[in-house]
């Protein structure tokens, strides 16, 4: 078996929400509570815990309680799922979380240098038992057995430098922080008008995303050539992670998205006859 987490010093971040524009501070503290807690210090200490039936997708996911909100999470928490980290007391005092680079690599370089702490409390593997697939227009999300942890995604832009990316591959930490973790949010130059006018995008600039005209990269070369489909796969394993366990499975999705994403976190956690706690059989992501 293998222990519950949480991290052996606290760390800190500032930045600017991708989407609401406002400055940030989130702060990630030690805890023994044996789950993830978002408390916003802006709202009187209002708590708001990971929860996938109270979560809302505006171009990012957003979890909702009442008044409060924790916006764009899904960085942070593709993270906190890689390194195994499922007990902490996470502080904002803003509406949503800094996009920092655009990326999840400066979550993951931040809470390798704090390191990580066992808890005494256990913790379960959700094993996939049986295959299913989901669907939404052209988009499809399937998951099948697997004896690690493994993501086939594949997208489909027609933009001259993204067109048809796929990759495939089982999450370990290193292959996470090498081949996903860099990978930056993306977008097109002609969407941003809407965005805006939808109050998203406020705080986008060419420092924190990748932005594309008709033709180029506006601002500074891309990380890879697929950094698009990586940055894809990253989102996915944020959005799993509001599961709440690590997971067993392969899961392959073609031209999906965070409500795709989010659909099947949550048929899952609806029909359980799909899978099994699994107490002795883990991911390798866990053991580093």
């Amino acid at each position: 078996m293998i222990e519950k987490r949480t991290l052996k010093k606290e760390v800190s971040f500032a930045g600017v929400g991708i989407h609401s524009g406002k400055k940030t501070t989130l702060t990630l503290k030690p805890s023994y509570i044996g789950k993830i807690l978002f408390r916003r210090l802006d709202l009187d200490g209002l708590e708001i815990e990971v929860d996938p039936q109270k979560v809302e997708i505006r171009n990012c996911v957003v979890l909702v309680s009442g008044e409060g909100v924790v916006q764009t999470i899904e960085h942070l928490m593709a993270v906190l799922y890689i390194f195994g980290l499922d007990s902490l007391e996470i502080e904002l005092t803003g509406p949503e979380i800094p996009v920092m680079d655009g990326s999840a690599a400066p979550f993951a370089l931040a809470i390798l240098e704090a390191g990580l702490a066992l808890l005494r409390e256990k913790k379960k593997s959700v094993k996939i038992l049986k295959s299913h697939t989901l669907q939404d227009k052209l988009a499809t999300l399937s998951f099948s057995p697997d004896s690690d942890f493994r993501i086939s995604y594949s997208i489909d832009f027609p933009h001259p430098l993204i067109r048809r990316q796929e990759l495939d591959l089982v999450l370990t930490q290193k292959a996470f922080l090498s081949e996903i973790a860099p990978a930056r949010t993306f977008g097109f130059l002609r969407d941003v008008p809407e965005l805006q006018k939808h109050g998203l995008a406020q705080g986008g600039t060419l420092e924190n995303a990748i932005v594309l005209d008709d033709g180029k990269v506006l601002g500074g070369p891309l990380r890879r050539p697929d950094e698009f489909v990586r940055h894809k796969i990253l989102d996915l394993i944020g959005d799993l992670a509001l599961i709440g366990y690590p997971l067993l499975g392969h899961f392959r999705a073609d031209r999906a998205g965070h409500s795709l994403h989010l659909k099947a976190v949550r048929f899952l956690l609806q029909n359980p006859d799909f899978w099994a706690f699994e107490e002795i059989s883990f991911p390798r992501h866990l053991s580093g």
